[in-house]
């Protein structure tokens, strides 16, 4: 089995209305959809894990030469819209597979219950890191 990290961002897909201005029971549906694909993920022991993740405006850049305190900074930022906004890690036969299931999280429901189409990012999990020069 491969590991695959299926990325989120606050992209909307071809959907322009912000969550915040969606109707209840369209956040509902919204949120149901999520709810129901990660049930059936995990029954069938392809979901690893995931979570949901603040925005950019809580979010910290450290950097640290090993020997003083870290420097941390707000920024620079990219833009709002790709900034990871949640993830999860599937553990699955192939990288088709991956997409399928990257495929559903993209058609999870938005306003009127139309599919938000939400672009999301596919990518491997190494198993192992490179140890030597070459690798």
């Amino acid at each position: 089995m491969t590991r695959y990290l299926l990325g989120v961002t606050f992209e909307g897909g071809v959907v322009d209305t912000p969550i915040e201005e969606w109707k209840p029971e369209e956040i509902q549906a919204h949120l149901d959809y999520y709810g129901a694909l990660n049930r059936e993920l995990r029954a069938s022991g392809e979901l690893v894990g995931g979570m949901l993740l603040t925005g950019p405006d809580l979010a910290k850049v450290v950097t640290s030469d090993g020997a003083t305190a870290p420097v941390v900074t707000d920024g620079p930022f990219a833009e709002f819209k790709e900034w990871l906004a949640g993830y999860q890690i599937v553990d699955v036969e192939s990288e088709e597979r991956a997409i399928e299931i990257a495929a559903l999280v993209s058609a999870a429901p938005g306003p009127g219950g139309e599919p938000t189409q939400q672009p999301i990012h596919v990518r491997r999990i190494m198993d192992e890191g490179p140890s030597t020069p070459d690798e």
